[in-house]
């Protein structure tokens, strides 16, 4: 091919290793992009448990009856649920929400609760089912007519939570018997609560 006068452009070689170098910069930018994903999803479960939390307190004291969030540590869902007086057993209100790829319930290497919450590290106690018998694999953060965090017994409580983790941090979230939500977060490679 004959050029004219004037008339540039890129050679083969050129142009691939342009294309190569752009390559390693992409394979060198991918785990970045992967672990900020991971945190995202790790935020966006954390936080949407807590906002479940908070939701179940108000529709137990608007409804007048007992809610909760029912956390299934098996197949990594939680859902609100609102006890039907009327017959006698737990409603799902808004369907199932799963917790997103990669989060699971679970505190990591993380071996103390965060500060003024709970007496030991622990998820919630089991849920019960409409009859009152424990549930297995499953928490439960439980609400009065009042909207005050009950145990199963029904006696006022601070010591629940819930806790989600990716392996790389923990979120958790507490609730005082007064009963004050607060959304706490550590590295899951040690005990380090910070709280959101």
């Amino acid at each position: 091919m004959t050029r004219k006068l004037g008339q540039q452009g890129f050679s083969m070689v050129e142009l691939l290793t342009v294309i190569a170098v752009m390559g390693i910069v992409a394979i060198m930018a991918f785990p970045s992009i992967t672990r900020g994903t991971e945190a995202i999803r790790l935020t966006t479960a954390g936080r949407s448990v807590a906002q479940s939390v908070a939701v179940a307190k108000m529709r137990a004291a608007s409804s007048f009856t007992r809610a909760r969030v029912f956390a299934n540590l098996d197949s990594n869902t939680y859902a609100i649920q609102i006890w039907d007086r009327v017959n006698n057993k737990w409603v799902t209100e808004g369907g199932t929400n799963p917790l997103g790829y990669g989060v699971v319930y679970g505190v990591g290497g993380v071996a103390a609760p965060p500060p003024n919450t709970q007496v030991a590290l622990a998820q919630s106690s089991a849920c019960t089912d409409d009859l009152g018998v424990a549930i297995g694999g499953t928490a439960c953060i439980v609400f009065n007519s009042r909207g005050i965090p009950i145990d199963n017994a029904g006696a006022p409580t601070g010591d629940n939570a819930l806790y989600v983790t990716n392996g790389i941090g923990v979120f958790g979230t507490t609730l005082t018997a007064t009963p004050l939500v607060r959304l706490w977060w550590s590295p899951s490679s040690s005990t380090a609560w910070v709280r959101q």
